[in-house]
């Protein structure tokens, strides 16, 4: 089968887990929830949530899963929801030619917000916004093509219209069934699940975006303005409604 596999590079506290179930609930597509994130875990040896039952559970082999993201597929379009920081250096990036790289954003300032509530002191790394340039340019490099960008608030204030420009820029179908979702777990969810995934289980649709009113807190505010310094050199290339890439309005 012709498989579009689409691998969606994304850092923490996003909205990628509600993307992930947007595309699930498409008649013709498989999805798959952070595929290297136990190699992650078993090379940076991180004490995350649920480390021990994720190592045992979840592929941990880079090479293993690599070929599982680009082998056979009985679906269409093959899903891969990524954090740009578990591709760590020693993963050979041949195979993303082989996947249409598509990378989703979100200003800083709300992100960070969140960020901090979960990580308490983060450094750079952590908000994965480095790592998510640094392949952005590789991928063009590689491809010679722009990498499509989405921002996740253009994403939960017009989702129709994104969604149906972003399936048309890919070449495949738009379906109603991407606007909303069963509530509840999914098997197709990581088994880190229950540490992070409480919301999204509740949800059955993309959340209307509200304007936080929550303040970094002085203390990240250098850290902040570094990692909105990366944000506008990917949001300059960002995706509009009508599938055209244009600057930022910030």
């Amino acid at each position: 089968m012709n498989t579009t596999r689409i691998a969606a590079w994304s850092g923490p506290r996003n909205i990628s887990t509600a993307m992930m179930r947007s595309w699930e609930n498409r008649p013709d597509t498989i999805v798959c929830d952070e595929p290297l994130y136990a190699h992650y875990l078993k090379m940076t040896e991180l004490n995350h949530p649920g480390r021990d039952a994720i190592l045992k559970h979840h592929e941990s082999n880079c090479e293993k899963v690599v070929a599982e993201l680009i082998g056979p597929c009985n679906k269409s379009v093959y899903y891969q929801k990524h954090m740009t920081h578990h591709l760590l250096p020693n993963i050979n990036r041949d195979w993303l030619s082989e996947v249409t790289n598509i990378f989703l954003i979100r200003h800083p300032r709300e992100m960070m917000t969140s960020l901090i509530k979960t990580i308490p002191n983060p450094s750079i790394e952590e908000t994965g916004l480095p790592q998510q340039l640094e392949l952005f340019n590789f991928v063009q490099k590689a491809t010679g093509k722009l990498p499509i960008v989405i921002e996740s608030k253009d994403i939960l204030q017009q989702p129709e219209q994104i969604l149906r420009a972003l399936c048309a820029k890919l070449s495949i179908p738009f379906y109603e069934q991407m606007l909303s979702w069963p509530s509840g777990k999914r098997e197709s969810d990581g088994i880190w699940a229950p540490h992070w995934y409480s919301s999204v289980e509740s949800s059955t649709g993309f959340a209307p975006w509200k304007h936080k009113d929550e303040k970094v807190p002085p203390a990240f505010e250098n850290l902040c303005l570094k990692c909105i310094d990366i944000y506008e050199e990917l949001a300059a290339h960002k995706m509009s409604s009508e599938g055209r890439e244009h600057a930022p309005n910030i």
